[in-house]
This record gives structure tokens, C-alpha cells and sequence, in this order.
């Protein structure tokens, strides 16, 4: 009796030590490899051994919450199915051959933390409802071929605090609920074909440490708000249309390291930050 007893408990912690994802998840990441021609990946998997010895995948629980499939050769378009796996909160994409549109489904995955998709070759706008993905604290998307508006709804992502966007195909305003990003310490859009002037609320973004608009059509005088930043480490506003005399803006920035204005477009010019301050 004691030796069944014996048998049935090592059964069962084995069970426990080896027991896997839900075959959803299982799913959703044989879709993933499919789609990307897993086989040829620098890394690939061997999908008749448990998803828990798969490169590249986190599990906690028996929860997939992490993919880091970075440098590692996928080459195609990611799957609707991706948004199936229900707890993942890092996806990691990064430096591969990935291309099409962002799958609309990707706003559903409302756990995700990390969403970094940058030098791969994605194309189309950036999803109208991104800012459902609530939990956001790191959104890259640079190098790629994205185009379009910075949706609005940006603004939602209240816990973002890296949003780099830089080296797509973008187009039109900076769009004013991104002063809604308080906790905000990074945000590069540098080459693109953004436009217009630069909000006063921009210096709502009281954690921001690097700021980097570089190459790209903005225009008008900087707003004194920018030199309420004071957590600045990285101005670089270079190559855009930029006019005023912001000699001083430099010296109001006091952990300022990297800092980088067309003087081209600012030399002789009459509006200062100070008189910007005085007409306020």
C-alpha cells in the first residue's frame, strides 16, 4: 500500500514539475512559427519538445508572458492568432525581417508591458486604438516603413515611459494627448515627416530625459515650456524649421549632455525664450 501511495505521489509531482502551456498558447506560438518561417530561424524550435525548452519563451505559471525572438531571422507577417497568448507582457520582435501591417489584434493583448518591434520592415498606420494597451511602459517601433498619424489615443498609454517611433514614414502633427505621458523618459521621433509647432504642453513631461525630433519638418518657435524639463539629458531638434535665438535654452537645462540645434535655422532671429516668457 505504501509503495502505490509512493508511486501515485511521484506521478503526480511530475506531472506538476512538467506540466505545460494550455494548448491555446501552445496555438498561438505554433501560428507565430508558421508565419515566420520558423525552420529557418537562427534559432528554431523543436516543437516536439514542451513550449518550456522553446528559445526564446518565458513562462510563469504555466503562462507564456515573454518572446524575445530578437536577431533571430523571421522572416514574414505575424499572425492574428499572437493575440491568444492572454498573459504575455513582453514581446521582443526585434532586428528581423518581419513585415505587413500591425495585426488590429495586438491592441487586445491589454498585459503587454514591452511591445518592441523596431528594424524589421513593417508598413501601413500605426492602429487607431493603440492606446488600449493600457500597461505599456516600452513601445518601439523605429526603423520601419510605418506611415500615417501618431494616433491620439496615444495618450492613453499613461504608464509609457519609452515611446521611440524614430526612422518610419510618419506624417502630421505631434498630437497633444502626449502631454498625457507623465511618467514619460524617452520619446524619439526623429526622421520622419512630422509637422507643425511644438505644444506648450510638452513641458508637462516632467520625467523626460531625452527628447530627439531631429530631421523632420517641424516649424515655429520652440516653447519656454522646454526649459521647465529639468530632467533633460538629450535635446537634438536639428534639421526641422525651427526659429528663434535659444542660446540661453541650453544653460536653463542644467543635466543637459547632448544637445543639438540648427543654428542655421536660428541665427539673427528676433523671438527669445525670455520674451516668449514676458508675452505669457
Amino acid at each position: 500500500m505504501k509503495t502505490i501511495k509512493l508511486t501515485l505521489l511521484c506521478c503526480l509531482l511530475s506531472a506538476f514539475t512538467f506540466a505545460d502551456v494550455s494548448q491555446s498558447e501552445k496555438d498561438a506560438l505554433l501560428a507565430l512559427y508558421n508565419a515566420t518561417n520558423g525552420s529557418s530561424w537562427n534559432t528554431t524550435w523543436d516543437i516536439d519538445q514542451p513550449v518550456s525548452d522553446w528559445y526564446g519563451i518565458s513562462i510563469e505559471n504555466d503562462k507564456v508572458v515573454a518572446i524575445d525572438l530578437s536577431f533571430n531571422k523571421l522572416h514574414g507577417k505575424l499572425p492574428n492568432d499572437i493575440s491568444n497568448l492572454k498573459f504575455l507582457r513582453v514581446l521582443n520582435l526585434s532586428f528581423n525581417k518581419l513585415e505587413g501591417d500591425l495585426p488590429k489584434v495586438l491592441t487586445e493583448m491589454s498585459n503587454l508591458e514591452e511591445l518592441k518591434l523596431f528594424s524589421n520592415n513593417f508598413s501601413g498606420t500605426l492602429p487607431s486604438d493603440i492606446g488600449n494597451m493600457t500597461n505599456l511602459r516600452i513601445l518601439e517601433l523605429y526603423n520601419n516603413n510605418f506611415n500615417g498619424e501618431i494616433p491620439s489615443s496615444i495618450g492613453n498609454l499613461i504608464k509609457l515611459e519609452s515611446l521611440i517611433l524614430s526612422s518610419n514614414q510618419l506624417m502630421g502633427k505631434l498630437p497633444s494627448s502626449i502631454s498625457n505621458l507623465k511618467s514619460l523618459k524617452v520619446l524619439s521621433l526623429f526622421d520622419n515627416n512630422l509637422l507643425g509647432t511644438i505644444p506648450s504642453s510638452i513641458g508637462d513631461l516632467s520625467q523626460l530625459e531625452e527628447l530627439v525630433l531631429s530631421n523632420n519638418a517641424f516649424y515655429g518657435n520652440l516653447p519656454g515650456e522646454l526649459a521647465q524639463l529639468s530632467n533633460l539629458k538629450t535635446l537634438l531638434l536639428s534639421n526641422n524649421g525651427f526659429k528663434g535665438n535659444y542660446a540661453t535654452l541650453k544653460d536653463q537645462l542644467p543635466n543637459i549632455v547632448d544637445f543639438d540645434l540648427d543654428e542655421s535655422n536660428t541665427k539673427g532671429a528676433l523671438a527669445t525664450l525670455d520674451s516668449e516668457d514676458d508675452d505669457d
